[in-house]
């Protein structure tokens, strides 16, 4: 019989392999997304496979078919989200054209990445956790040199006559500002999340505004 020989279903066995690849993935999809609502809910910490099988509505023994534990789910899911991160921050840190005011160029780039964060709620709760796996830790700890990496460069061009570092120092406060509007934002829905993101926008336009002087703003 040969490869493409359909069997009793109408598929052929080329087909038939990715097809279970295909569900295989949509499992693993629906795992995700579930252990994404448990570590939301109650944190890495207290989260257990039994909870996210119970949230995914299959048994445990199909959890297991996909991981063995939930450090491995765990592990996962924050590749999967620093993986998106990755592909997108550029877009939100890229260089500023001189035109643009610094209320807008500061707007865009918190807008970016506190959508990113109030979408994938999980991502905070997994990378700030007290006993997050190793791995992820020093994943996250990469990203967030990458991200200090590029917001120096931006503020490099801002302020050209500043030392390295204070150049540094200036992005390590503006990502603090940051980290900590966030914490605010994501305890908070409706109109009191649009409220403390503003006030995120604010804090920072106020830091940089001497720091950065006109350099921005010019027709």
């Amino acid at each position: 019989m040969s490869d493409t020989t359909k069997k009793g279903d109408g598929t052929t066995k080329e087909q038939q392999p990715r097809r279970r690849q295909a569900r295989g993935e949509r499992r693993i999809a629906q795992l995700l997304h579930a252990a994404a609502r448990v570590f939301c809910t109650t944190g890495y910490t207290a989260a257990s496979t039994n909870a996210i099988a119970r949230e995914a509505g299959v048994s445990p023994g199909t959890l297991y078919q996909f991981f063995p534990n939930k450090e491995a789910i765990a592990i996962e899911l924050g590749d999967r989200l620093m993986h998106e991160m990755r592909e997108a921050y550029g877009e939100a840190l890229a260089p500023v054209d001189p035109a643009t005011p610094l209320e807008e160029a500061i707007g865009s780039a918190v807008d970016w990445f506190m959508a990113f964060n109030t979408d994938h709620p999980v991502f905070f709760a997994l990378m700030h956790g007290p006993d997050i796996p190793g791995r992820m830790a020093e994943a996250h700890e990469q990203l967030h040199t990458t991200v200090v990496g590029r917001i120096e460069a931006l503020l490099a061009s801002l302020m050209p006559g500043a030392a390295p570092a204070d150049v540094t120092r200036t992005a390590h406060v503006c990502l603090g500002i940051y980290k900590a509007g966030l914490e605010l934002v994501l305890a908070h829905e409706g109109a009191e999340r649009a409220a403390y993101i503003r006030e995120t926008k604010d804090v920072l336009i106020r830091y940089l505004e001497p720091l950065v002087g006109d350099r921005l703003g010019r027709a």
